[in-house]
């Protein structure tokens, strides 16, 4: 029997008291987490950022890690708790990707057809001098894996600008909006359709600098030192969840949450508090220490399925009950 670990009154609650994923070595690999989620034809896909071994910390100024190369690895799930290792989706170390980070995967609907499209950070290569960058691919199935569509790759976002952190969903009048994090707050972008997305040029990307302000989506809470998008949004009967990070001012990561409005993407309520802090020891203590970085939701009915990354070391699964989830912000507007 697996250990339940404590329930968080009125907020979340760990599917276990372990990780799902990166207790299990996969040759080559010495950390997997941040993991985005896909529900697919009766199972459960994690996009995890899974780092090549080898890495080491670095002693003098300048990055955390050396010799740091991250891949997009898929693994599988009946249930949601027993993962397997599957396949590389996606290698870093060549051309605008040295690392892949953060995947997200979502299914956007726009002009009428529902699209895969996955959205990660992608790091450039050490010593280039280039900031990282919203990577984004569509996504294809042969039936038996994911894969990156030929010829689908983009960075998104203006050029030059560090920008990181995006979902992408569709808005409920055929639109398609993007949130990302230009340091420190969360944006929100809006585009006539999935395509005007893929190829907005440097016209539209100057228009949306020149009045950052009025795009910004939600901000930190006072002393936090930054947001960023978590999980693709929820569609609910009452608006959008949006989960979230946000990073504390001792460093720490949260599990936070908003409600947007599925017509314009704005913000129509957000908890004061985190529905998740890192508490289990495998969530505090990591490469990077006290991290909870949430980045995949799946809904079925009244439950809800997420998943998040523990210590840049492990992927943990949480539950909620969007109906619980929808009164609190309710009672948070």
């Amino acid at each position: 029997m697996k250990t339940r670990a404590p329930v968080l009154p009125g907020h979340v609650r760990r599917l276990a008291d372990r990780p799902m994923v990166g207790t299990v070595p996969v040759p080559g690999y010495a950390a997997m987490f941040n993991a985005g989620v896909l529900y697919h034809e009766g199972a459960y896909h994690l996009f995890a950022r899974g780092v090549r071994s080898g890495y080491r910390r670095n002693p003098g100024p300048g990055d955390r890690f050396l010799d740091y190369i991250s891949d997009i690895v898929v693994f599988i799930s009946a249930d949601g708790l027993g993962y397997s290792f599957q396949y590389v989706l996606a290698r870093g170390g060549r051309g605008h990707a040295a690392c892949f980070e953060d995947p997200r995967v979502q299914r956007v609907v726009s002009c009428g057809a529902e699209q895969l499209v996955i959205t990660y950070t992608a790091l450039p290569p050490a010593g280039s001098g280039l900031p990282w960058r919203i990577g984004a691919h569509r996504l294809g199935w042969d039936g038996q894996r994911f894969f990156l569509r030929p010829g689908s790759g983009r960075l998104l976002g203006p050029e030059g600008v560090p920008n990181k952190d995006a979902v992408i969903f569709a808005l409920a009048d055929g639109r398609v909006a993007m949130i990302h994090r230009i340091h420190n707050n969360m944006q929100l972008a809006v585009f006539d359709d999935l395509d005007h997305l893929w190829n907005a040029g440097p016209e539209y990307w100057e228009l949306y600098l020149a009045d950052l302000e009025v795009h910004t989506l939600l901000r930190p809470s006072p002393g936090a030192l930054g947001v960023g998008a978590g999980a693709p949004p929820v569609a609910t009967e009452e608006g959008l969840l949006l989960f979230f990070h946000e990073r504390r001012a001792d460093g720490s990561y949260t599990m936070n949450l908003a409600l947007l409005d599925p017509s314009s993407g704005e913000a129509l309520s957000r908890l004061p508090s985190a529905i998740l802090e890192p508490e289990l020891e495998w969530e505090r203590r990591g490469d990077v220490d006290n991290v909870v970085f949430v980045q995949g939701a799946h809904r079925d009915g009244d439950h809800l399925y997420l998943t998040y990354g523990a210590a840049d070391r492990y992927v943990g699964a949480a539950t909620a009950s969007v109906a619980h989830l929808l009164d609190a912000l309710a009672a948070a507007a």
